[in-house]
């Protein structure tokens, strides 16, 4: 008896001892479950974030900062918060936390930091052969169709689709791409037509406004509720002086001129283009000023004539169709990058989008796990 009663006693201590360590498999099993699906949301909430920064025509602010309590299966436990801030043109610095609850509390959490940057992101486009003088900087990516001696600064990438040369002075601060004709026909699809009359937001219909030819003297023109893009069509030469300045799209069928001092701010209306030259942009007189912030398109050339203390800055991106930015002896050029700035959503057709954003990729530069 006393031998059976120890027996089944030894029998009993490892069956106890069995039970234990498959609960203890178990809870560790469901824990590294809980820790996978954890890391999966998290990673989920960084895709997020990639994609509004690539499509701020999506978001209401310039640029999307995140969200809070998201959730990918509505009514489960799981959430996860990201908030995203800039840090300059190119980058952003994403944080995203994901948990589960119950009851009230947290019972598992996951947690990312990642550095995402804009790649390419381009701040000027140009056509024609015609080389990069010495007073302008780019302060991003620049893509050329053609030939191109660089004399001025770069500071970013840049791309041809044939030869790239850097004088002694020139400054390229990214890389050189040549023989590329990947982004040849990476460029806006804005033409006059679009918004001669009237133009589409979604489904509905507004009429532009109207300048007739000729010369005005500080100009003020903005957005009303008729016309909330604040489009507004010049179907001849424009003329400048003094202080203008428009809160949304100018759009001169055949040349803009600035003279007699002229200082244009040209303000654009989210996900609308700033200004829209088909013919020439030039500058007729000494310290003429041109701000512009949004996404500008010159079909010819733009000419600043060797003025003095001649000014032209754009933040957002431009596109000159024809030979580039001449004359510019005297006078400060710079053109800025801007994802939010330079992306548009227009409609050319009744509820038929046309979407374009200065930056044709991202990638992540670091992701790093946090302890939660």
């Amino acid at each position: 008896m006393l031998v059976v009663l120890f027996i089944v006693m030894a029998i009993s201590i490892l069956s106890l001892g069995f039970l234990s360590k498959n609960s203890v498999e178990l809870a560790c099993g469901e824990n590294m479950k809980i820790r996978t699906e954890m890391d999966y949301l998290v990673e989920s909430g960084l895709q997020q974030a990639k994609g509004f920064i690539l499509n701020p025509q999506d978001t209401s602010g310039e640029y999307w900062t995140g969200v809070s309590a998201q959730q990918i299966v509505t009514g489960s436990d799981d959430y996860y918060d990201v908030s995203v801030s800039q840090t300059d043109s190119y980058n952003y610095e994403i944080n995203c936390t994901a948990y589960r609850e119950k009851a009230g509390e947290q019972i598992a959490r996951g947690k990312l930091a990642a550095e995402l940057r804009l790649d390419p992101c381009f701040a000027y486009y140009q056509v024609d052969k015609k080389n990069l003088s010495s007073e302008v900087t780019i302060n991003g990516d620049a893509y050329f169709c053609d030939d191109v001696i660089i004399y001025g600064k770069v500071r970013g990438d840049v791309y041809s689709k044939k030869t790239i040369t850097k004088y002694f002075y020139g400054d390229i601060q990214g890389q050189q791409y040549e023989s590329n004709s990947v982004f040849e026909t990476y460029t806006p699809e804005i033409y006059s037509w679009m918004f001669s009359m009237y133009y589409y937001i979604g489904s509905t219909l507004y009429s532009v406004g109207y300048i007739a030819s000729g010369t005005y003297e500080d100009l003020q023109l903005s957005a009303s509720p008729s016309n909330p893009a604040g489009i507004f069509y010049c179907n001849g030469d424009l003329k400048l002086e003094g202080d203008c300045n428009i809160n949304g799209m100018l759009v001169v069928y055949h040349d803009l001129k600035l003279q007699e001092g002229c200082n244009l701010t040209i303000t654009a209306v989210k996900n609308f283009p700033a200004l829209l030259v088909i013919h020439d942009l030039t500058f007729e007189d000494d310290d003429c000023q041109l701000e512009i912030t949004g996404l500008a398109k010159i079909v010819h050339h733009i000419d600043l004539k060797d003025k003095d203390d001649g000014v032209f800055d754009v933040v957002g991106a431009l596109y000159v169709l024809g030979d580039g930015i001449m004359n510019t002896d005297d006078s400060s050029v710079t053109i800025t990058a801007s994802q939010e700035k330079g992306s548009i959503q227009t409609w050319p057709a009744l509820n038929t989008p046309s979407r374009y954003s200065p930056a044709a990729g991202a990638f992540f530069k670091s992701i790093e796990r946090e302890d939660p």
